[in-house]
């Protein structure tokens, strides 16, 4: 297998030009050489010639474009630091990206770290991680995505290493190369004075600490997970760098540490825009038994003149987490969930306090004695959490392995002993789940409970602190080494069926399919195919939930590697260790708390009310309405663009030459290099620094040419802008944006092909004409059942199957005044499955519904419509492709199959009312 990757998604490519179009009017970098101070070191660095307010101006156009507040200054992080020239003090800018998990945040910082040294020339990139876990799930990006980023970026060199204490001459490649430049470095490697990264003493680098190299490179930090790095040492930290700027990705910034903030992904655009997995929730506690809450009583007491009980209880926290506390109660009428937050409390009200028998009785008659610990019997619950998780992984491999898609569950358990002994209670429970319950599932009844598990947990490291790599507890260090390559490294491998061609150890590793882990896998890890997740912990767990379900979110992928974007299949299903209503409310409450309640996507759907959709067999097979219906709208197009290049080249000419482009700007420094003993060089100031505009150069066909040759480098698929185009372009500017783009020709570039970009795709839209082919939509394309939840369903009469499932409070309207208000005159409907697809230059368009109903006017004539349902009829409020998209499906059913198509709100304006 081999995982693929998709160049041309909207929000990737709006993430990555977020940050590269920061940097405007930045003049492309050559290779300059320069001298560290001490042992002689020749190094490449990063340099930025542009000013603070050139990159504000640019933060604020940047911000404009993304919907996000404008800053109206940067936000630095400051220290000081020991260099080769002695104390350093260091300010460097920070940047945040925010994208929720799933959606491809390291991909998107590598591939923008390339468009920053295509652009401006910039080399050296430090990867910092907080974990292991991450680190690794850096590196197999890396590893999966060589073949794409070389196609993509023409065979740009690039170079990517991790940091080994061990290996220091590694840090010499990094900062002497001239190609571009990865270190991946854990943020426990270098934030001590004790990490060998700051010792003088190594043979390998001639006395000089090798972080005075990293520091003279000027390099662009890359945060990942920059949250865990919020403490003041840590932030110190990464000012010894001495970086140059640092860019921060994460799903959830700290509060007051978001910096300048450039792109925004939020939970619920992910969720609208079918980036992640749905999310599901089945709860599990204890039903029958005295209290299904923990509670222990300490003490009893008066003080005064007011009896008081001291009871431990588990409190939600404002860090988002759930711990043990003990609070002081008195019987004051209110209940427990006021001191919790956490809604299971909810029935429990102090009646009264009892000195004598030191008790405490609640109103619903529950009584809590001194030293008495109340709470659900743990391994009954765990027990029916994993057979839960088995039973659902088994009926999902059987559903989809016609898909090619082999399913991953992952366990996250809260003590390490009861799994890695031979007799923990998780690992013993887990085996007689599975042999139980493989009976009922024939393909598994051969496969063993021991065969289908891996399991990682904890770390090991150097007394520098540097982490070498990480194992189990169980002291089988073969078995633990393979197990952590094979979750951690070899992803391929746990997404691939099993297969009778393999040999033992290949077959070995690909039965892996439960994981186990503790909190090593809580950030930075995270496999496709995971589709359960099952929290066993002896408490209610502290993790916050957005952590949990961030490890399963992600779409799957098939055998081919690739994306699996069918809607009824992309569910990720967690069993959580308490009822639906505290966990759903728990996971809701932090995403609010992060995004607002604009922000947060529909709460999860409750696991255990599933429901089948069913075919209306009275619509499909009956109604002669719908087949007509289907007739016309089932017709498959192939489109043709016309593109008018004057009209093209006219309007970003007018457009550019009302955009003044600065010049680029140099600085000059004077030094006088001096030889010392033991043959080492030593760089010595002789003058200030001046900053210079870059002389004018002269109109030449040759420096046009240059021009052109830069604009090319911006002209990526999916569209290929030629060079007449772009000639034409630049020989119909006016002389003194001429004059500009020769003066500046990377600046003007960038803004030229973004311009041209925008201008086609608007183009492409505005000239399409869509033509009728001899291929079609079946109706036998239909399933007959769907699996859904309750709550997003619509009983219906008229539609194509008896309920329909809505997504969003439009959609629920828009069926419930089908059904209801205007009955009379609706005839039969679809909402369009994900398959129905019309092809567009901006990626396919899947419409909403299909109509067919009885003219108000004239009821023995019927109208056909194709409904597009959206919060809002003004294209200019939607996203510009999904605009595009809209325009383009009403030239295809209109144009070529003479279709109605209705761009609406409401099924009011459907029928004109």
């Amino acid at each position: 297998m081999q995982i693929q990757f998709e160049s041309n998604q909207d929000y990737q490519l709006a993430a990555i030009n977020a940050v590269a179009d920061l940097f405007d009017g930045q003049p492309f970098s050559e290779n300059t050489l320069q001298l560290l101070e001490t042992g002689g070191f020749a190094l490449i660095a990063n340099r930025l010639d542009i000013t603070e307010s050139d990159v504000i101006a640019n933060l604020q156009a940047v911000q404009t474009s993304n919907t996000i507040p404008q800053d109206a200054e940067l936000q630095y992080i400051e220290g000081k630091t020991d260099s080769a020239s002695g104390e350093l003090t260091v300010r460097f800018p920070n940047f945040s990206v925010e994208m929720e998990t799933g959606t491809g945040k390291t991909y998107v910082y590598i591939r923008t770290a390339l468009e920053l040294a295509r652009r401006y020339g910039l080399h050296k990139f430090i990867i910092v991680v907080p974990t292991v876990a991450i680190r690794e799930g850096v590196l197999k990006t890396f590893e999966m995505t060589a073949k794409h980023f070389r196609e993509l970026f023409s065979n740009l060199p690039y170079r990517y290493t991790v940091y080994d204490s061990g290996n220091l001459s590694r840090l010499r490649q990094f900062a002497e190369a001239t190609t571009i430049e990865f270190l991946i470095i854990t943020i426990d490697s270098f934030n001590k004075d004790a990490n060998v990264i700051r010792q003088k003493d190594r043979d390998q680098m001639q006395g000089v600490p090798a972080l005075h190299l990293l520091q003279a490179t000027r390099p662009i930090l890359i945060l990942d997970e920059p949250q865990n790095f919020k403490t003041e040492a840590r932030e110190q930290a990464l000012a010894s760098l001495n970086p140059l700027f640092a860019l921060r990705y994460s799903a959830t910034h700290p509060k007051g540490k978001e910096f300048n903030r450039v792109y925004r992904l939020t939970p619920y655009e992910a969720y609208r825009r079918r980036l992640v997995k749905r999310i599901e929730v089945a709860g599990i506690q204890q039903v029958g038994s005295s209290s299904s809450v923990f509670m222990r009583l300490e003490s009893v007491d008066t003080a005064k003149k007011s009896v008081t009980a001291k009871i431990a209880l588990h409190v939600f926290g404002k860090s988002g987490t759930v711990h043990e506390k003990t609070v002081t109660l008195k019987p004051d009428g209110q209940s427990l969930e006021t001191m919790t937050n956490l809604p299971d409390y909810a029935p429990y009200i102090i009646e009264e306090i009892s000195i004598t028998d030191e008790r405490v009785t609640f109103t619903n008659g529950f009584v809590l004695q001194k030293g008495e610990t109340t709470g659900s019997d743990k391994e009954a619950i765990f027990d029916a959490q994993i057979r839960y998780t088995i039973e659902e992984h088994f009926r999902k491999q059987r559903r989809f392995v016609q898909q090619g898609l082999k399913v991953l569950s992952l366990f996250f358990i809260d003590r390490v002993d009861n799994y890695v002994q031979e007799d923990g209670v998780i690992r013993r429970l887990f085996r007689q789940a599975f042999d139980d319950l493989k009976m009922k599932y024939p393909e598994w009844q051969d496969i063993d409970a021991e065969a289908v598990q891996g399991a990682y947990f904890a770390q090991k490291r150097t007394k520098s602190g540097d982490v070498l790599f990480e194992e189990s507890k169980t002291g089988e260090s073969d078995r633990d080494k393979e197990a952590y390559d094979l979750i951690m490294r070899d992803k391929e491998t746990l997404l691939t069926f099993a297969s009778p061609e393999d040999d033992e150890e290949t077959r070995r590793k690909r039965q892996v399919c439960f994981i186990f882990s503790h909190s090593a896998l809580r950030e930075g890890w995270d496999n496709p195919n995971v589709f359960q997740i099952c929290t066993l912990n002896q408490s209610v767990s502290d993790m916050r939930k957005r952590q949990e379900i961030g490890r399963g979110v992600r779409l799957p992928v098939n055998q081919l590697g690739d994306r699996v974007r069918d809607e009824r299949l992309n569910i990720l299903t967690v069993v959580a260790n308490q009822s639906y209503e505290s966990y759903v409310q728990t996971l809701q409450r932090e995403v609010q708390d992060e995004y607002g309640v604009d922000g947060a996507p529909p709460k999860p759907t409750d696991a255990r009310e599933r429901e089948i959709v069913r075919l209306n067999r009275k619509i499909y097979e009956l109604s002669s309405e719908f087949r007509d219906l289907w007739g016309r709208i089932k017709h498959k197009t192939r489109y043709a663009v016309q593109i008018d290049t004057q009209k093209l080249v006219d309007e970003v000419v007018n457009e550019l030459n009302q955009i003044t482009i600065a010049p680029p700007r140099v600085e000059v420094s004077t030094s006088l290099v001096d030889v010392q003993q033991d043959n080492e060089f030593l760089a010595l100031a002789t003058g200030i620094p001046k900053v210079v505009s870059r002389q004018s150069a002269k109109a030449s066909s040759q420096n046009i040419v240059e021009v052109m040759l830069h604009m090319l480098q911006f002209t990526n698929p999916p569209v290929r802008i030629t060079r007449q185009t772009l000639l034409a372009v630049l020989l119909n500017l006016s002389e003194k944006r001429q004059q500009e783009a020769l003066n500046n020709p990377q600046e003007f570039s960038s803004l030229s092909v973004r311009l041209i970009r925008t201008k086609l795709a608007d183009q492409l839209v505005d000239g399409i004409k869509y033509e009728r082919i001899n291929e079609w939509y079946e109706m036998t394309q239909f399933v007959a059942e769907i699996e859904s939840w309750k709550e997003y369903l619509v009983p219906t009469d008229n539609s194509l199957y008896d309920h329909v499932i809505v997504d969003s409070d439009v959609e629920r309207r828009f069926v419930e005044d089908l059904e209801n208000k205007y009955s009379l005159f609706v005839k039969a409907y679809v909402k369009l499955p994900g398959w129905f697809l019309v092809p567009t230059p901006v990626g396919n368009y899947n419409p909403d519904w299909a109509i067919v109903a009885a003219d108000p006017q004239n009821n023995t004539e019927r109208l056909y419509f194709v409904s597009e349902t959206k919060s809002t009829t003004h294209l200019e409020e939607l996203r510009p492709d999904e605009a595009r998209k809209i325009k383009c499906g009403k030239k295809h059913f209109e144009d070529a199959l003479g279709v109605n198509y209705q761009h609406v709100t409401s099924v009011d304006e459907l029928f004109g009312s």
